[in-house]
């Protein structure tokens, strides 16, 4: 814009030929978790060691990363906000003794965890018990380490598989004794309907390991309409694995896509997974999104699919480093680890070009000797972006992607300002609130009905000339849309200066996105713990009191921990006049904008 403050205006492009840094940059948060259940123990080790192998299969030389790398490809994270490995401080993933002493521990704890069944529970000791959940976890996870070059004891996992080898046939058992009705034949028997997810990734494991029943994969693919899309997944995975099964992959995999949504702005790719239990392991929506990114890994991983798939997860990152969970982040790592050897991502020497308005503004040349550690920021400033349209360019000459991002901030003096956003929006609406008469019938002291009077009134919006007067009610209604699960977001509204709000009290007011409300003088401030996905809205009252034209700077949405990441609506303008001595005003127009 013309009119603006020209030294906060900021353009930065970030690029990079490979996504491995986001694998880099979640270890930390692994290794540092504070609790040693048995899966924390698992995933406190084996993402490093993937990450590790990942990175020297590219032809990276860890220990010259030591120090720190490139920037991170995410637009949210400034310089201070980098994770301690960027600031200098050493990564295990960049020291192969460190390393070794982290795996030799929690291989060794895991093995000391294994009960005499053979089984794992949540932790170990006196009272424990194997569950199906846990030794299928842990024994995935030893077979995963042992096939990138963990040494495991060749006994450890026998007794595991063979714990998992029983489990599975009780859960034969239990399916054969059940009638087409779900009654049991033997009715001294226990008995259950259909395969469930356990049986998945049960068998999953099996198959892994080189064990695969061919009644459990038949029951699975018989009943996969019963799984959740995460359990989906892994029976698409394990049929992958055996060989031999394409046609019934493949199948699984086409019930699996009718819930992906392409979002095409955003460049990603999701799965809109149906509510409910996501608070059990199968309702995990990044364990899922993980299995399915695997999946497409397996069958076409040089396409659009798999590449929004994980641009996606990586837009989902807490803190833009780590997943929600240990056992989520793990999984997600060792997704893109399969990823990144199938596509051979990092492998190819290239070189990049940003060119603005026509000019050449940087190259670099990108190889395994720097891919870690190259420029791969382009930074503009103030008065040097001049007002008016520009064009970016971003020339890349080598084989393989290039991830790039571009962020423009900008402080504008325009009248009329435009929204804005992309992975979060806000919109803004007026409506005038009048008064109509209602009653509903309640029960009189001697249990008669009696007809009160009650609050009511009709909602007309704001969206041209319009007549108010002092004293008139305006209910003002937000609407967030998001493409990610969100944390920690600051709802602003800059309410016009001739209006205040009819409650006073800040708190936690039971309003729909349950948000902790500020009224101050100038702004309504709402602070949202959470924001999933989709499109939300929350509303309050306004009175308009005193006469004057007035605007209404835009409604602003910010993660308060990553303030880069941001929205606002549309600025509005109003016209407020004073009551006639009747209760009317002569006249008086009102504009509200999204």
């Amino acid at each position: 814009p013309e009119l603006r403050r020209a030294d906060q205006t900021r353009l930065e492009v970030r690029y990079s030929p490979t996504l491995a840094g986001a694998m880099v940059e979640a270890l930390p948060y692994l290794i540092d978790y504070p609790h040693g259940c048995t899966e924390q123990t698992l995933n406190r080790f084996l993402p490093a060691v993937l990450t590790q192998k990942t990175l020297r299969r590219m032809g990276v030389r860890l220990e010259d990363l030591a120090g720190g790398g490139a920037a991170g490809l995410d637009p949210q994270a400034r310089d201070g906000d980098q994770p301690a490995w960027r600031r200098g401080q050493l990564n295990p993933v960049y020291s192969q003794a460190e390393l070794d002493a982290i795996v030799a521990t929690g291989v060794q704890r895991l093995t000391d965890m294994q009960l005499d069944d053979g089984g794992w529970g949540w932790f170990s000791g006196y009272g424990e018990r194997s569950t199906a959940h846990t030794t299928a976890v842990v024994v995935r996870g030893l077979l995963v380490a042992r096939d990138n070059g963990v040494e495991i004891d060749a006994d450890v996992l026998r007794r595991g598989l063979a714990w998992l080898g029983r489990r599975q046939q009780e859960q034969l058992d239990r399916l054969a004794n059940a009638g087409e009705d779900g009654k049991r034949r033997d009715a001294d028997r226990p008995a259950k309907r259909y395969a469930d997810n356990l049986d998945a990734l049960t068998h999953l494991v099996l198959t892994q390991a080189g064990e695969p029943s061919a009644a459990m994969r038949d029951r699975l693919f018989q009943d996969r309409k019963q799984l959740a899309p995460y359990s989906l997944a892994m029976l698409g995975f394990a049929l992958h694995v055996e060989g031999g099964q394409a046609d019934r992959r493949d199948t699984v995999l086409g019930n699996l896509l009718q819930y992906l949504v392409t979002d095409d702005e955003n460049q990603t790719a999701y799965l809109n997974l149906p509510g409910g239990q996501w608070w059990r392991w199968y309702g995990s929506e990044y364990e899922a999104h993980a299995f399915l990114l695997k999946l497409l890994t397996a069958t076409d991983p040089g396409g659009d699919t798999a590449a929004g798939v994980v641009k996606h997860l990586l837009a989902s990152r807490r803190h833009a480093t780590y997943w929600n969970s240990t056992r989520d982040t793990a999984l997600v790592v060792e997704a893109m680890a399969d990823y990144l050897q199938a596509t051979g991502e990092g492998r190819q020497d290239l070189s990049v070009e940003v060119w603005l308005d026509g000019q050449r503004r940087k190259k670099v040349a990108i190889s395994a000797d720097n891919l870690m550690a190259f420029d791969n920021r382009l930074v503009i400033e103030g008065a040097a972006i001049e007002p008016g349209r520009h064009t970016l360019e971003l020339r890349k000459r080598g084989g393989g992607r290039l991830y790039w991002n571009a962020t423009l901030e900008n402080f504008t003096l325009e009248d009329g300002i435009a929204p804005a956003g992309l992975e979060v929006r806000v919109t803004r609406r007026l409506y005038k609130l009048t008064p109509k008469p209602a009653t509903q019938e309640v029960a009189g002291a001697r249990g008669q009905v009696v007809r009160q009077a009650t609050a009511a009134y009709e909602r007309t919006e704001l969206t041209g000339a319009q007549t108010l007067q002092s004293g008139d009610l305006v209910e003002v209604e937000l609407t967030l849309t998001s493409k990610n699960d969100y944390e920690y977001l600051l709802l602003t509204d800059e309410k016009a200066a001739g209006c205040e709000p009819v409650d006073v009290r800040s708190g936690y007011t039971g309003n729909e996105l349950g948000a902790y409300v500020e009224y101050r003088d100038a702004t309504v401030n709402l602070f949202l713990r959470g924001l999933a996905r989709g499109a939300r809205s929350v509303s309050y009252r306004l009175r308009a009191e005193t006469p004057g034209d007035f605007s209404a700077l835009p409604a602003t949405v910010a993660a308060m921990y990553a303030p880069a990441l941001r929205g606002n609506s549309g600025e509005g303008q109003v016209r407020i006049e004073d009551a006639g001595p009747d209760g009317t005003a002569s006249g008086m127009t009102g504009a509200a904008e999204e």
